[in-house]
This record gives C-alpha cells, structure tokens and sequence, in this order.
C-alpha cells in the first residue's frame, strides 16, 4: 500500500481531540480553549460550535445519533443537543462512590445504550478517586443513570473502542511514569456490562502508548500513539484484532491523540494532534465502522 498523504484542515493553538464525523462535518475539541468546532469539507473552514465545554475531550456517537462528551475538567460525562449544543446538557455521570470522577477521557458506547468510559488523571495533582478506572454508565428505570466501575487493573486508562460484536473492549493503557505499563488491552465484555480479565495485544514498552483509537468496517483498530521522544515516532498504528501489527504509518505533526472516519463514505480518517493540529488522509484502504452515521451501502 502507498504512504498515506496527509491533509492540513486546521490548525489551534492547543490540544485537540475527540473527533467525530456527524454525517456532513467533523466535530473535535480544542480541549484547553473549552471550545467544540466543526469542520465543513464544503467550505474547508472550521466554525466554532459549542462553548463552554469543561475542557471536553473524547466524544461519541451512539445509534441513535446522539452525542456523548467526557469533559475532564468538569468531571463528568454528558450528552449534548446537537439542536441546541451550547444548551446545558444531560449530565451521565459525574461521580462514583459519592466522590467526583478524576478527568473523563475517553468513552464507548453499545447498542443497549451503555456508556463505557475512562477516567485517568494526567494533570498532576492529586485524584478525587484514588484509582483510575474504567466505567459503565446504565440508563435505569425512571431516567437515572447509575455508574459501575468496571477495571480494577488500570493504571492510567486512555483510549477506549468496542469491537464489532460488542464481545470485547479494546483500553489503551497509557500511563506515563517509567515502569508502568503502556499496552493495548482486551476485556471480554460479559452481559451484564462488567469486563473479565485483560489480555495485553500490544506492549509499547517505555515509548508513548495509544491515546485515541477508531475501528474500520472489518474490525480491525486504527490508533494514535508515538511521539518524537522515544521510540520509532509519533505513528498511526493498524492492529488486527488479535493485537497484530499489521502497518504503522508516520504522523506528519507530533503527538497525534486521536482519530476518526468519516467522508461521505466514511472512508477519509481525520487525525487530531497535541499542538492544535487537524489532519485529514483520503486514502488510507479502509472505511470506518461507527455507531452513526452507518456506513452506506
């Protein structure tokens, strides 16, 4: 397969992440500016679309095209109105044991509605929660929802993807102090929402692990890992389910932090970078398998 040729489609002045394709634009976060924009491929400009956002980071789609936020420094996972995004929204959760969540990262969503996401801190200072796990957010009976943990190995949880079936949740254990592990894990989701015990699929030693990662449309991860400090660099990885490498491809900014599909085919990944960049590539030979919108066929 040729090298991918990337795209410039914007550019901030700070991290961006959390990008999803909404059926005719791309949402992502510049996470410290608070701010949601979207990208419009019919005029190439990205617009300011909410504000306000509690340094929102990892957002989804479920299948009924509604969309699910982790905002970090809000301490909360939240679904947005897209009629309305600036709108207060529905808060999903917000603690666990009756104390606020560290900084929501990343989340997943299946096709009963339930939410799986992480809750790492990498800011610094002290946890709210002393451990840093991964969850399951249920609607209930009466329009409650009530937070399971649902990791009880997890250093410093990242990024975090369904597969097809719905029979295992593919983590990126990303922690950053040196002798802590950096692997993409696989838990076997059981029916009640709880996970089993993880198989580690890829070890990336004491280099950058994977912060984002989408899935393409024959099950198989695309990941955002790497950087310029250690390592074979900062790399968009594909995995097959089994964890095998099955290419890498050098990233044109450092740090890339996450990555989704999305085009009018779903077959265009967009890629969000540390320092504010947004790439787009037109031809990487996959098209994406999202919640929403479904591929057409």
């Amino acid at each position: 397969m040729s090298e991918w040729k990337w795209t410039r489609i914007a550019d901030h002045d700070s991290l961006t992440e959390g990008p999803v394709w909404d059926g005719s634009g791309l949402l992502y976060n510049e996470c410290y500016a608070s701010t949601t924009f979207r990208w419009d491929p019919k005029t190439g400009e990205s617009t300011v679309w909410r504000e306000h956002t509690g340094q929102a980071n990892g957002m989804t789609f479920d299948r009924q095209g509604q969309l699910f936020v982790c905002e970090g420094d809000a301490h909360r996972v939240t679904k947005v109105d897209l009629e309305n995004p600036n709108a207060e929204p529905t808060v999903i959760s917000d603690a666990f044991g009756g104390k606020t969540l560290n900084w929501p990262n990343d989340l997943a969503v299946d096709s009963t509605g339930r939410v799986f996401f992480t809750d790492p801190n990498y800011t610094g200072g002290p946890n709210n929660i002393a451990h840093e796990s991964v969850y399951m957010a249920e609607h209930t009976f009466g329009g409650n929802w009530n937070t399971t943990r649902v990791t009880f190995d997890t250093k410093k949880p990242n990024g975090v993807l369904l597969s097809i079936d719905q029979k295992t949740l593919f983590v990126a254990e990303s922690a950053h102090k040196p002798g802590e592990p950096r692997q993409l894990r696989a838990y076997p989701v059981n029916d009640d929402g709880t996970l089993g015990d993880h198989l580690a699929l890829h070890d990336f030693g004491q280099s950058r692990g994977i912060d984002g990662m989408t899935l393409t449309s024959v099950g198989s991860i695309v990941a955002t890992a790497g950087s310029s400090d250690s390592g074979p660099g900062p790399m968009l990885y594909e995995f097959e389910p089994s964890g095998r490498v099955v290419r890498t491809h050098p990233a044109p900014a450092d740090n890339p932090t996450n990555c989704t599909y999305g085009g009018s085919s779903l077959d265009t990944l967009f890629v969000t970078f540390a320092g504010g960049e947004v790439y787009r590539v037109d031809d990487t030979g996959h098209t994406g398998h999202l919640a929403y919108p479904q591929r057409p066929f």
